[in-house]
């Protein structure tokens, strides 16, 4: 269940509570905390609810539940020991488009009371949505420890200063870093220190010497392989300081949801065959935006600085005086082999890593093809899912054994992810009967092999070549004229 979170304003609004036991108790201290009118229906009442009840603080009624006392009310509570009430409570109230709360029967419930971490005017709400009351108690007390309990006068701080924020800066990007200084600054210093009257000076004076024009900048940010558990603490904070975030196609929604949810969000991927939005055009975006002040992240997946265009987005921002940051992130090499089990180096099998680029013809005529046949070495081919046959054939060539294994991964670090392994000759068949697609990683070499046992993530590799492959022992051994056949056509 995916509850919708919501602050609820219930003062001077009429709330009913069935049940006059501790748990009842409870819900009702919290009702009037938030300054609800609260009748209680129940034979009996604890005695805290009975001096409530003489006290004037709660309305009393002992007789049973009449279904006309639901016309007046805006939240139920159902805190009795029958169930059976319970869901009869539920089911009017539901019909009244009455939210009702019906303690420890989520499937009952249209809302959910959290546990709830108290800094008014600032407050923190957990819940597990029925699922784990305790997990969500257990949460609350290790916020509590964390949050100091000067953040509620903080709080009223920034709401007393807020017009007069908001006319000093008219700009959002302004306004966010002033508030950023605000709360993380020496104000919140000496609002802990219980100096309210100079914590307002200084908010005051920051607020007097802050430009309303604040400079852009741009930050390259990135993203990982797609598992937004593997985005670096650095690469977060950027996202939530972010208001423009340019990313790519690949960067997946987890990943996103976790920037600030205001921010602006442009897609600016390319995919082969269809660059929809120029590298010329992402050059433009960052300056239009970085010079109206704001803060942009171009978020990338992997790491900028590996087949990114990281290089020439820097060159164009410095050429146009814009102030700019790097924010390393796990490339797909990296990330692929170590969720597919393969150590890209080995003792007993590679000493060294090659990194390459395969995403169309021309590419590949540009690499060394020698030195990428070479043994005992590992090669990471990013974009070459287009391109196996032809690497197939060029490998080959230059003389890199049939046998070797590889290791193909598909989605790598997400949920989906596949691995499809086997030996170099039958590498385009395996992928094409498994049908991969981009984004996919091939791993090549004798690690590659350690795939087949050393898996942990996702399902285990698929290592059986379709039914339509021959066996490969079964395969009759290329002749050099065939082999360079296959990379004059490729």
């Amino acid at each position: 269940m995916k509850l919708y979170p919501l602050f609820a304003d219930l003062s001077g609004r009429a709330v009913l509570v069935l049940g006059g036991g501790p748990v009842a108790e409870r819900k009702v201290a919290g009702l009037l905390d938030a300054g609800a009118q609260v009748t209680v229906n129940a034979p009996e009442l604890t005695p805290q609810l009975q001096r409530w009840k003489r006290e004037g603080r709660i309305a009393h009624r002992a007789d049973p539940f009449q279904a006309h006392w639901l016309d007046r009310v805006w939240l139920v509570v159902a805190a009795t020991a029958d169930r059976e009430i319970n869901g009869f409570v539920a089911t009017l109230a539901g019909l009244r488009r009455i939210l009702v709360n019906v303690v420890d029967d989520a499937k009952l419930s249209s809302f959910h009371v959290p546990a709830v971490i108290d800094r008014a005017p600032l407050t923190i709400a957990i819940s597990s949505g029925g699922a784990a009351p305790m997990l969500a108690r257990l949460l609350r007390e290790r916020l509590e420890a964390l949050l100091d309990g000067s953040l509620g006068a903080l709080a009223e701080l920034a709401a007393r200063l807020r017009r007069r924020v908001r006319a000093r800066l008219p700009e959002p990007a302004a306004r966010r870093r002033y508030y950023e200084a605000l709360f993380a600054g020496p104000t919140a210093a000496l609002l802990r220190q219980g100096r309210p009257a100079e914590a307002r000076q200084a908010a005051e004076a920051a607020l007097a010497a802050t430009e309303a024009a604040p400079r852009g900048s741009v930050a390259l940010v990135g993203a990982g392989p797609g598992d937004p558990g593997l985005l670096t603490l650095r690469a977060l904070r950027a996202l939530n300081e972010a208001d423009v975030i340019l990313h790519d196609r690949l960067v997946g929604a987890e990943v996103l949801a976790l920037a600030r949810r205001d921010a602006e969000r442009i897609e600016v991927g390319k995919q082969a065959g269809n660059h929809h939005v120029t590298q010329a055009r992402i050059h433009a975006l960052m300056l239009e935006h970085a010079r109206a002040g704001r803060r942009v992240v171009r978020l990338k997946g992997g790491d900028p600085f590996v087949f990114g265009r990281g290089g020439e987005e820097l060159e164009f921002l410095r050429a146009h005086g814009i102030p700019y940051e790097v924010v390393p992130g796990i490339t797909a090499a990296l990330a692929c082999a170590a969720y597919a089990g393969v150590p890209l180096t080995h003792r007993a099998h590679a000493q060294s890593v090659r990194l390459v680029t395969a995403h169309c013809r021309d590419s590949l005529d540009t690499l060394d093809w020698a030195a990428l046949a070479q043994e005992r070495q590992t090669l990471a081919v990013y974009m070459g899912v287009a391109e196996l046959p032809a690497l197939r054939a060029r490998l080959l060539a230059h003389g890199r054994a049939p046998s070797t294994p590889f290791a193909l991964v598909e989605n790598g670090s997400r949920p989906g992810q596949r691995v499809v392994t086997g030996p170099l000759a039958e590498l385009p068949e395996r992928a094409a009967a498994h049908a991969v697609a981009s984004p996919a990683l091939l791993i090549l070499g004798e690690v590659a092999a350690l795939a087949d046992t050393l898996h942990w993530f996702g399902a285990p590799p698929l290592r059986e070549p379709s039914a339509a492959l021959p066996p490969a022992r079964a395969r009759r051994p290329r002749a050099a004229a065939d082999v360079l056949a296959a990379v004059h056509q490729a």
